[in-house]
């Protein structure tokens, strides 16, 4: 099957780009120059320029299933390494979403494909911590706080990596942040304070005391989003609300 109703589409989308922006293929022909970095997972749902309502060139991604960090990815390391050493972004994000199919397998029985092995790390926690998550007798709320907690733990993994220790020993401004997405309501959630040095990631607590924090109600994760989002100017002034004056 050679798909020309996709080749059709990308020329559509190329007359359509060029009619309303002429010089943006101009532009996207130069040395790319992105702020953020984003470590995402792998679902069709969840593309990080559209979540985050940014053009091509914005954001450097490396998408996995469950948005997982390990120190033994080649592939996952050496994104990061170009993107902190030669691209010199400003912000790693570790996204997850709500609802995420490889959080799911991780907190069922079936063992038998290769991507139970990429998911160990999350099989062993949910198994370590199985009293507390049972007192969640929802179980979407189950999976949801899972998610949440997957973030986090990636969040401290990507933190530990020498690549980032590197960059803040060196006095290098990189941001770490911790979200979730939401796809039922296209709205982010911060689950992580942002941490931009050696000292405050040494001050987070350990991922299995996370694990006791209870999980909010889908409601209050909606208003949490909510609230915070009605804050940005949606103006086209150019203003970031990552960036908070530091990549001026």
């Amino acid at each position: 099957m050679i798909l020309d109703h996709l080749f059709d589409r990308n020329v559509a989308w190329a007359q359509r780009k060029t009619r309303d922006d002429p010089t943006y293929f101009v532009r996207m022909a130069e040395q790319q120059s992105p702020t953020y970095m984003w470590i995402g997972c792998s679902d069709s749902r969840v593309t990080a320029n559209d979540v985050l309502g940014l053009d091509p060139g914005e954001v450097f991604v490396q998408r996995n299933i469950a948005n997982m960090v390990h120190t033994s990815d080649m592939n996952l390391l050496a994104v990061l390494e170009f993107a902190i050493e030669t691209l010199q972004v400003r912000h790693v994000i570790v996204c997850g979403h709500y609802g995420c199919g490889g959080v799911r397998r991780a907190l069922g029985d079936d063992r038998s494909a290769l991507v139970d092995h990429w998911l160990q790390p999350l099989v062993m926690y949910y198994r370590k911590h199985q009293a507390l998550f049972s007192q969640i007798r929802d179980e979407r709320k189950r999976l949801d706080r899972m998610c949440e907690l997957n973030v986090q733990m990636q969040f401290r993994r990507i933190a530990q990596t020498p690549i980032i220790e590197a960059a803040w020993m060196r006095g290098q401004p990189v941001h770490i942040h911790g979200w979730v997405y939401g796809v039922e309501d296209g709205l982010l959630r911060e689950v992580e304070p942002p941490i931009s040095s050696l000292e405050e990631r040494d001050r987070l607590s350990n991922i299995d005391q996370c694990a006791s924090a209870l999980s909010e109600p889908a409601s209050a994760m909606r208003r949490h989003a909510a609230e915070a989002f009605a804050a940005i100017p949606i103006d086209g002034a150019g203003n970031d609300p990552l960036c908070d004056g530091c990549c001026g």
